[in-house]
């Protein structure tokens, strides 16, 4: 017979609290928990199985991606949940890659071309706008943080950007999505002027260093929803 556990069993076996097994029913993300004669809650090890895929989840893909797909699997909708994770598998790998050509980027000591555009010393918000692909208003946010710096053109009062500051604003286009990898971006683009590549590539190691810990966490992530899918199957079989 399979063993059933009390909400405290359940709470000290996965090192929760009581409250946030109830968050998570309530939340939708567990199959529904049967009661005993007596009204309590009685879990089983598909529970267990369950709490313990949402909590690898979480580790490995944040709270966003792991509810849905624990509510997904919840409902039945497996395929739906497994091309939602699939989908976080390939933007870590589009991170990844981000990272190394940015890191090749920066490297160069030839900027008179990106992407087969050509590069001057004086060029407008949008032009480096479209360059690097980022809105204008992003621009004059990241100058406002002090990340860029501009000068104006004396003839009309125009923001203009040189081809160092276009670099500086191509890594942060680039990097706004795994900017918390980084330790600090200010010291990063300072490096960046002064073309200090140690600390530039010192950066980018710890960067690609937590993308791997993260890649990491999510196969264990995809490891414990796999055994809760097989829980569930075989439990709808019987």
């Amino acid at each position: 017979m399979d063993q059933n556990f009390t909400p405290k069993q359940m709470a000290t076996r996965l090192h929760v609290s009581t409250t946030t097994l109830r968050r998570y029913e309530t939340l939708g993300l567990v199959p529904d928990v049967p009661r005993t004669a007596g009204n309590r809650r009685c879990y089983t090890p598909c529970h267990v199985q369950a709490f313990t895929a949402l909590r690898a989840l979480k580790k490995g893909f944040g709270i966003p991606v792991s509810y849905d797909v624990m509510g997904l699997l919840k409902k039945g909708r497996v395929e739906q949940a497994l091309w939602k994770i699939n989908l976080q598998q390939h933007n870590i790998q589009a991170e990844k890659q981000r990272l190394e050509e940015i890191m090749s980027l920066v490297q160069k000591t030839d900027f008179s071309k990106y992407r087969n555009v050509q590069v001057t010393e004086e060029m407008k918000i949008g032009e480096v706008a479209a360059i690097a692909g980022v809105n204008p208003s992003a621009i004059r946010h990241w100058e406002k943080e002090g990340l860029i710096r501009s000068m104006r053109n004396p003839e009309n009062g125009y923001r203009a950007f040189t081809s160092r500051e276009l670099k500086k604003i191509i890594v942060l286009s680039s990097l706004r999505k795994t900017v918390y990898f980084i330790e600090s971006m200010k010291q990063l683009l300072e490096a960046l002027e002064t073309h200090d590549l140690a600390a530039i590539e010192r950066s980018f190691k710890m960067a690609l260093q937590r993308l791997d810990d993260q890649l990491k966490n999510q196969m264990n992530g995809i490891s414990e929803m796999m055994k809760y899918i097989d829980v569930l199957q075989r439990r709808d079989e019987n």
